[in-house]
């Protein structure tokens, strides 16, 4: 069966043509403009870092050159060659790795709890009163800005060194962090069961438990399971101002120049946030289903 096409005037044709022409060339003409301003935005921002390419290019060799040295033993010969040599020290370095995720773990942990005691206060259609809602949310922004690190370093000072500064560090950074994803991910439920459960004249509370939180508890332990990969490294970090764990031994190695030690202490955290990722990646594509771990 034949198919009639309709073919416009050429008057009109040529007409419209000069429009998407016009079109595409404001289009190009925006693109151009806003490549533009990124590049003069990144470079004023550049000079007022005090970003300095010819000392970057001057002193690269000194960053490779230290990789080279953190891979080399002390009698000149390459760390993988004497693998037992390399990681002379790895019962001691696995107690502080174990204490590291300890630390990592009961500061999530912690974290968590309060984050979801606080979170239905900040999210916009479950907080019971506005002053209340901007209340909370300024506490889990004051929380999260700081950086864990300064918080570990208060921590140190006021209680001395060891484990318990890092995990009330991460305990505090992982509310600020956690309550903000929390309060998100209620304030995306739908409200339809809260209204359900309020027409039984059931109190607020009640609706938090039988409308809102079966929709949220798996979101809220994916983001929990995402925040511990996060804290294990921040953990490692925080080890560097005496807050216990694997980077107090890193720390030591790096001051006193133990080259070979630098680098099989690094590859143990590198494998253990590997490890970490892998499992839970495995756990939040089960809370989710197959179609997020693909």
């Amino acid at each position: 069966m034949a198919t009639a096409v309709s073919v416009l005037p050429s008057q009109q044709l040529a007409a419209l043509n000069d429009v998407y022409r016009r079109a595409v060339a404001r289009k190009r003409m925006r693109v151009a403009l806003g490549a533009a301003l990124f590049v003069v935005a990144l470079l004023i921002a550049a000079v007022g870092a005090e970003v300095n390419l010819r000392t970057l290019f001057t002193y690269f060799g000194n960053f490779i050159g230290y990789f080279d040295r953190i891979f080399t033993l002390e009698d000149g010969t390459r760390v993988w060659t004497n693998v037992s040599e390399w990681f002379w020290g790895w019962r001691k370095w696995l107690g502080f790795l174990g204490e590291t995720l300890l630390i990592s773990y009961v500061g999530t942990l912690t974290g968590a709890v309060f984050a979801f005691a606080l979170n239905f206060f900040a999210a916009e259609n479950t907080s019971p009163a506005p002053w209340l809602r901007f209340t909370v949310r300024r506490l889990l922004e004051f929380a999260r800005t700081v950086p864990g690190i300064v918080f570990a370093l208060i921590f140190v000072i006021a209680f001395g060194l060891g484990p318990m500064a890092g995990v009330m560090a991460l305990a505090i950074h992982s509310t600020g962090a956690l309550g903000k994803q929390f309060a998100e991910i209620v304030e995306n439920a739908d409200m339809k069961p809260v209204e359900g459960v309020r027409s039984t004249g059931a109190s607020w509370l009640s609706c938090m438990r039988f409308a809102v939180l079966p929709q949220v508890v798996a979101g809220y332990a994916s983001y929990a399971l995402l925040r511990f990969e996060i804290n294990v490294r921040e953990a490692s970090v925080m080890g560097f101002v005496g807050a216990g764990g694997i980077g107090q031994e890193l720390v030591v190695a790096v001051r006193k120049f133990y080259y070979s030690d630098v680098s099989a202490i690094l590859l143990m955290i590198v494998v253990t946030v590997f490890c970490i990722d892998i499992g839970t990646g495995w756990l939040r594509g089960r809370l989710f289903g197959q179609e997020s771990r693909t």
